[in-house]
């Protein structure tokens, strides 16, 4: 997939950017690059393959590194609900909004 000079004003216009015919083509050149480099990736057969969890996993085996889930903080709701305009049982209570 290569993009056009007017794809790149799409996208700058879209992204509300205004880039100099400068910026433009140094952008055209970056994403072209990028889409190759993707395209290379897609045509690499991973057929039988199974989806790693850690890349590290391959080299050598992983043991992820977890804290104890266990409360650090003291509950402050009551002294963070002082200051809001209203409250129930526990509960910010805010404007219902639709649009």
């Amino acid at each position: 997939m290569a993009l056009t000079p007017q794809d790149i004003g799409r996208i700058a216009n879209l992204a509300r950017l205004e880039l100099t015919p400068l910026e433009s083509e140094r952008m055209l050149t970056q994403l072209n690059g990028f889409f190759d480099i993707v395209e290379k990736m897609r045509a690499v057969d991973t057929s039988g393959l199974s989806p790693l969890a850690h890349p590290v996993a391959v080299i050598q085996p992983v043991a992820l590194r977890l804290r104890a889930d266990v409360a650090s903080e003291p509950d402050q709701r009551e002294a963070n609900q002082r200051s809001a305009p209203a409250v129930e049982r526990g509960l910010f209570l805010v404007p219902k909004v639709i649009e």
